[in-house]
């Protein structure tokens, strides 16, 4: 008979291996390269830049992991990556981390950026799609085009104020489509409080990565607010009454308009006509922030790509003229330019697409939460990890487009194979990914194709020069930490023509 000893042995060795081999592969998958992090605090360290697309680009090629304070965040870096994960395994990889700081503290938990994933998120986007799905933008044309020619006409009266301008028609342009709300002024109070809300959201409260150590700490909300290190609860309490009445004051005008009759239709409005949809439980709830979510998503991301196609067409005369020219022989001058015109002006097609590569309005996208542990080419990403599409690096990638830090709209032009096609529309990457892609994209696309193609046809931009006559180089800066907009910038937008400056003065009449 076998030593009792021996045979324990054996049966032990015997649990030991089925043990190791009913393991998760994932108990033995390294995590994704990345910097080294320091004790506790992780990369902390490494996110201070600015500019964290930059950094995140360099880290590694394909993928980057980093963690603060025990959080784990993962930068994807190339579009294959992208595609794998966020929209292949959308399944696992559409959550929303849950922020205690801007989501509980700041009061922005229902906005359609920031609901996890499951039937709020699903209910906000049915309703986003049913009224900006791409069959329903037609529908839209006539603001478009109405707050296009608007824009053309503040322009010329005050070129130096162009980014004003900017921001009252992207701006005005949402307000109009979701609320049926037309901005009187520059100065509109509607305007105003939307624009210091998301320089709240985006300067503010999501500056960096967007974690605070009461996120890490959840008791931390605890802390009375007179205490030393409690002044983000002070700071969260002044945002949140802000970003309530961001949602609150739009939404009771449009709701006062509609019991007086003197509404305008308009997202909400049709909605709340719908009887259909009206019996969809938390509707009109999900409506609100539904319709806030849209208003402060298209604005920045419509004045990031304007501002930097005026800054390309100033420093390449060449692209500007080509455009100008495709524009007379299709369009001719005897009027402006519409959506019909669009497939017959492959180069401006260009000039618009080239703008969104070079611009790349939000360089990291916004994050992804995964909802449970996953492997990806032998490398475990855990449950819980925070998910960044690098837009900045993928937009700049070397192999798609060459000389990728330059501006070449005719880079577009070349033949390719509908597979390269397919990687090089920047379309495919600025609005996000899988199924938290921003739902207005079409919308934005259509309103900056139009507002790009009418400025080309009546202005002739350049840089500006000074009182000596001496051309002045722009000077431009990126302060916006989540949005890659720049500073204004010196710059001469002049009408091409006597004949230009009459259609834009005429189109008061033809759009009354």
């Amino acid at each position: 008979m076998p030593d009792t000893s021996i045979l324990t042995a054996c049966i032990c060795l015997l649990v030991a291996l089925f043990l190791w081999f009913r393991k998760s592969k994932a108990s033995f998958a390294s995590l994704p390269p990345g910097p080294k992090p320091v004790p506790f605090l992780g990369n902390v360290f490494d996110l201070t830049a600015k500019e964290l697309w930059l950094p995140a680009s360099r880290w590694a090629k394909q993928y980057v992991y980093v963690h603060v304070l025990g959080v784990g965040i993962v930068f994807l870096n190339t579009a294959e990556a992208a595609c794998d994960l966020l929209d292949k395994r959308g399944s696992i990889y559409s959550d929303k981390p849950f922020l205690m700081m801007s989501g509980e503290l700041c009061g922005c938990k229902n906005m359609v950026a920031f609901t996890p994933y499951g039937e709020q998120s699903k209910r906000q986007r049915r309703l986003l799609h049913k009224a900006f799905g791409l069959p329903v933008i037609p529908t839209y044309y006539p603001f478009l085009q109405t707050g296009t020619h608007a824009f053309l006409r503040r322009l010329v009266v005050e070129p130096s104020e162009y980014m004003k301008h900017i921001r009252r028609y992207s701006g005005g342009l949402t307000l109009s489509v979701v609320y049926g709300y037309e901005a009187v002024s520059n100065d509109d109070e509607f305007l105003g409080l939307a624009e210091e809300c998301v320089g709240i959201l985006s300067n503010r409260i999501a500056s960096g990565v967007g974690i605070w150590p009461v996120d890490v700490f959840p008791s931390l909300r605890h802390l009375p607010t007179w205490m030393p290190g409690a002044g983000f609860k002070r700071n969260a309490a002044i945002w949140k009454k802000k970003m309530e009445e961001f949602v609150d004051r739009p939404y009771e005008f449009m709701k006062n308009s509609m019991k007086s009759g003197t509404h305008k239709a308009s997202f909400c409005s049709n909605l709340l006509e719908d009887e259909s949809i009206k019996a969809v439980d938390n509707f009109e709830f999900d409506l609100k922030w539904s319709a806030n979510s849209m208003y402060s998503a298209s604005i920045d991301t419509t004045i990031t790509t304007v501002s930097h196609f005026i800054l390309a067409m100033m420093m390449h005369t060449d692209a500007q003229r080509k455009a100008q020219e495709e524009l007379d022989r299709v369009v001719g001058t005897e009027r402006l330019p519409t959506f019909a015109d669009r497939a017959s002006l492959p180069f401006v097609e260009c000039v618009f697409k080239e703008s969104l590569r070079w611009a790349v309005p939000v360089p990291l996208s916004l994050p992804h939460r995964l909802m449970e542990d996953d492997l990806y080419n032998g490398m475990l990403i855990p449950k819980g990890t925070l998910i960044f599409g690098n837009i900045w690096a993928m937009l700049r990638n070397e192999a798609v487009f060459p000389d990728a830090d330059a501006f070449r709209p005719e880079r577009f032009l070349d033949k390719v194979s509908p597979e390269m096609e397919r990687k090089r529309d920047p379309q495919n990457y600025v609005f996000g990914f899988g199924r938290r892609e921003c739902p207005g994209s079409h919308l934005v696309d259509s309103s900056i194709w139009l507002l790009i193609a009418s400025m080309l046809a009546t202005l002739d931009v350049s840089k500006a020069v000074d009182e000596c006559g001496n051309v002045m180089e722009p000077t431009v800066k990126f302060e916006n930490p989540i949005f890659r907009t720049p500073s204004q910038f010196k710059c001469d937008m002049r009408p091409r023509s006597q004949k230009a400056l009459s259609l834009i003065r005429q189109s008061e009449i033809l759009t009354t």
